[in-house]
C-alpha cells in the first residue's frame, strides 16, 4: 500500500476501497442513484477537509459510511420537510376572486423575493444555480463553462438549493 511521508494512506487508495461501499449504502438509503453520487462526493469532500487525516483506509470506510448514512438521512428529512410543505400548499384554497393584476402582481413579488433571496448565497453557488435554472444549461455544459467536474457542479447546485430553500424559509421572508 502507498502511503504519504506522514504514514497516512493517499486519497487514491481510500477513494478505489471505498467508494462502491459509499454509493451501495447511500443507494439504499435514498433510493436515487443522482442524489447518492452527490452524497458520497460530499462525505469525500468533508474527508479532504479533516484537519487530522485516518491513518488507515479501515478507519477511512467506517469514518465514511458514518458520514454517509448522517448525509442521507439528512436528506431524506429534508425531503420529508419539503415534501409535506408542499402537501400544505396543495390543499390551501386559492382566492376566487383575484384578478389578473392581481395575479401578475404577486407574481412580480414573487420574483423580487426569491431574487432577493438568491442573491444572498455565495457566488460560486448562486453562479451554478443560475446557469442551471435560468440558463436551463445541462451539468455537462456548466462544467465545460466553468472548468469544474460534473460531480462539482451536481454538489453546488445541491448546496445552493439548499441555501436559498435555508433563507427563503427564514424569517426575513
Amino acid at each position: 500500500m502507498l502511503e504519504d511521508e506522514r504514514g497516512v494512506e493517499s486519497f487514491d487508495q481510500v477513494y478505489e476501497e471505498v467508494f462502491s461501499v459509499l454509493i451501495k449504502v447511500a443507494y439504499h438509503i435514498t433510493g436515487n442513484i443522482d442524489v447518492s453520487e452527490e452524497l458520497c462526493q460530499e462525505a469525500f469532500i468533508k474527508y479532504l477537509s479533516r484537519p487530522i487525516k485516518i491513518p488507515t483506509i479501515e478507519q477511512s470506510r467506517y469514518w465514511l459510511i458514518r458520514v454517509v448514512k448522517n448525509l442521507c438521512f439528512n436528506y431524506i428529512k429534508r425531503k420529508g420537510r419539503e415534501s409535506r410543505a408542499v402537501d400544505k400548499i396543495k390543499e390551501m384554497p386559492l382566492p376566487q376572486n383575484q384578478n389578473e393584476g392581481e395575479r401578475e402582481l404577486i407574481k412580480k413579488e414573487d420574483i423580487k423575493i426569491v431574487q432577493t433571496a438568491l442573491m444572498k448565497i455565495p457566488l460560486k453557488l448562486r453562479t451554478v444555480l443560475i446557469l442551471k435554472e435560468y440558463g436551463q444549461l445541462s451539468y455537462k455544459e456548466i462544467a465545460s463553462m466553468l472548468r469544474i467536474t460534473e460531480g462539482n457542479v451536481k454538489v453546488r447546485i445541491f448546496r445552493a438549493r439548499a441555501a436559498l430553500e435555508e433563507i427563503l424559509s427564514g424569517e426575513d421572508f
